[in-house]
């Protein structure tokens, strides 16, 4: 006899909020100044930015400028208008239903489903942190010349750093995040001031062009810049983190809650697409106006930047902006793998060990493949991270849309006509575009 849903259309009660060693840890003002309610809801957007920014990005970003110019700046723009859509419902789903995606899938879907999406997530999980360890490889490599193996053995120390911010407070982790991301902003100014960009070519690029569709290629790196761009593990984390501000569990509370977070989540993913955008724009006015469009490589691309800029500060930016991408997305991945475990088999571990868990799964196989293959596996290993998250991308999205729009889930706070229709829109085109990516990978066909 199949369970009877609750009265809120749950298949179970949710009884353990998420990540509830921090869970309403961060004080919201109860007076109504706009600005101190801003700055108490900032943060969450910021963690989540750094999944759009990180090193999975800037393969797919160097080659789109490299061969293309500023034409695929459009596609950067598209992929993070998708991304405020969906980050927007994630956030909204943890604060109206007070559970986070990884919860919402335990509490509706039958066990065997549930488990199956699980395993799908920490193999995603893995994939990203494996893409984020290699970035921050390249990059100690590149800054100090630390070999590939010992540097895959550094970037385990994230686990420490993340464990004693925490235990200070969440507020900590997010500025360590907020520094990171400065960090890596201040790097690309000064290259895309040295690199002298021409405006009106990058205005032109903003705007869609066919040409991207009638050619094959341009399409295929398209979708690529798509498929790193739209994280899984992002939806999963955000929320969650969102359900640490200490706002009035009421309706009121709640839209007020939706409003400032969005915000947030809106202008840190602007910040994102800045950065995203820095990359193609850099790899466009150096590589591409000098005649180099088969620059697809980070290694190579950090070689190219002070022979055709003429300046030895060059090379040391652009890696120390790959170093800092590296750590901050190792810190929000390790989060949202102990999100996704906790919520999917309502196991809770402690926080060292399930962080350990999540970091070892990602280093073994960048260990090995170091050891065997060295500084061109890493970066194949880089390339195969990508299509495992486009695989998980869809079954991350369809959840999320689907239980956002459903009005026993949401109550009030269900998604509108204008909404549901640009979700599913965008889930649709997201899963298309995904399934051509992989069907061309597997054939060999571009």
């Amino acid at each position: 006899m199949q369970k009877k849903k609750s009265s809120i259309g749950w298949r179970n009660e949710n009884k353990h909020p998420s990540l509830s060693e921090v869970f309403s840890s961060v004080s919201v003002p109860k007076q109504k100044g706009i600005w101190k309610k801003l700055f108490a809801f900032t943060g969450p957007g910021l963690l989540i930015a750094v999944g759009y920014m990180d090193p999975g990005n800037w393969a797919t970003d160097i080659a789109g400028g490299s061969q293309f110019g500023y034409m695929l700046l459009s596609v950067i723009f598209i992929s993070n208008f998708f991304a405020i859509i969906l980050q927007h419902l994630a956030l909204k789903l943890g604060i109206v239903c007070e559970r986070d995606l990884a919860q919402a899938c335990r509490d509706h879907y039958p066990p065997l489903i549930s488990f199956i999406l699980w395993i799908l997530c920490e193999i995603s999980i893995a994939a990203c942190d494996l893409a984020e360890i290699i970035g921050s490889v390249l990059a100690l490599k590149l800054l100090f010349g630390i070999p590939i193996t010992w540097g895959v053995l550094i970037t385990a120390i994230d686990v420490l750093i993340i464990l004693f911010f925490q235990s200070k407070g969440f507020r900590y982790i997010e500025s360590v995040v907020a520094a990171l991301i400065f960090t890596i902003l201040v790097c690309f100014g000064f290259e895309i001031i040295s690199s002298k960009p021409e405006i009106f070519p990058i205005l032109k690029g903003i705007v869609p062009n066919p040409e991207i569709i009638k050619d094959s290629h341009s399409f295929y790196i398209s979708i690529g810049i798509l498929g790193a761009t739209v994280m899984p593990h992002n939806l999963y984390l955000h929320s969650s983190i969102i359900q640490t501000r200490d706002y009035p569990r009421t309706t009121e509370g709640k839209k007020m809650a939706i409003k400032y977070a969005t915000i947030d989540s809106t202008l840190s993913l602007s910040l994102a697409f800045f950065i995203n955008a820095a990359i193609l724009i850099i790899s466009a006015a150096t590589f591409h106006k000098a005649g180099y469009t088969e620059v697809a490589d980070i290694m190579d691309a950090h070689k190219l930047l002070n022979p055709i800029l003429g300046s030895s500060l060059s090379g040391v930016f652009f890696a120390l902006a790959l170093l800092a991408s590296g750590q901050n997305s190792t810190l929000t991945g390790t989060l949202a793998g102990q999100i996704v475990m906790e919520g999917f088999i309502n196991i809770k571990f402690k926080p060292w060990i399930r962080r350990l868990i999540t970091r070892l799964i990602a280093i073994v196989p960048a260990m090995i493949v170091s050891i065997v293959y060295g500084e061109k596996g890493t970066t194949e290993l880089l390339i195969i991270s990508q299509i495992i998250l486009s695989i998980q991308l869809s079954f991350a999205i369809i959840p999320l849309v689907n239980f956002t729009g459903d009005s026993e889930k949401m109550g009030p706070f269900v998604n509108g006509t204008i909404l549901k229709i640009s979700a599913w829109g965008i889930t649709i085109i997201i899963l298309l575009l995904n399934l051509f990516l992989l069907y061309n990978t597997f054939l060999g066909r571009r």
